[in-house]
C-alpha cells in the first residue's frame, strides 16, 4: 500500500515523502491517526501544493527568527543572583534565568529549550550563550552576572 506520509515517522519516511507499508499498518494506524494518506492520484497532485505551502510557512518562520535574532544580538544582558564574598553566586544562572532576562528586556518569549549555555555558570562575570531559533538562525547572546 502506497501511502504520502503527513508528518515524519521513524523507521518509515520523512514528511511528504511517498512510501510503501503494509496494508494493516496504513488503514488501521497511519490513516486514522491522520499520519498519513492515500497516495493517489488526487492526493498525489495536492502533494505539490502541500510541500509549496509548508515551504512558505518555514519561510515565514525563518525570517520572524531573524528579526528576533537580529533585535537580541550585540545585547548584554544582566542577571542577577545572591553571591558570597568571594564572588561566587549560591547555584548558578540557568536557561530559565536568561529566558526571563530576554522576555523582561525585549518583550520577546523565548523558549528555555533553545537556549544553550556551553558552561556551567556559578561565578560573577561576563558569559555567552547560544540561541537555536531554528536550524537557519542561530544567535550569540552575552549576559552579565551580577550581585543583588
Amino acid at each position: 500500500m502506497e501511502i504520502i506520509l503527513l508528518e515524519e515517522i521513524e523507521k518509515v519516511g520523512a514528511k511528504h515523502e511517498v512510501v510503501t507499508v503494509k496494508p494493516g499498518y496504513g488503514r488501521n494506524y497511519l490513516i486514522p491517526q491522520g499520519k498519513a494518506i492515500l497516495a493517489n492520484k488526487s492526493n498525489m497532485a495536492r502533494l505539490n501544493e502541500m510541500i509549496r505551502q509548508e515551504q512558505a510557512r518555514e519561510d515565514k518562520k525563518v525570517a520572524e527568527y531573524q528579526e528576533i535574532a537580529d533585535k537580541i544580538q550585540g545585547e548584554v544582558l544582566k542577571i542577577g543572583a545572591k553571591a558570597g564574598t568571594s564572588g561566587k553566586i549560591f547555584g548558578s544562572v540557568t536557561n530559565v534565568q536568561i529566558s526571563q532576562a530576554i522576555k523582561d528586556l525585549f518583550a520577546i518569549e523565548v523558549d528555555r529549550r533553545k537556549i544553550d549555555i556551553p558552561e556551567e555558570v556559578k561565578t560573577l562575570g561576563t558569559y555567552h550563550a547560544t540561541i537555536n531559533f531554528h536550524p537557519d538562525v542561530t544567535c550569540q547572546v552575552s549576559f552579565e552576572v551580577v550581585e543583588e
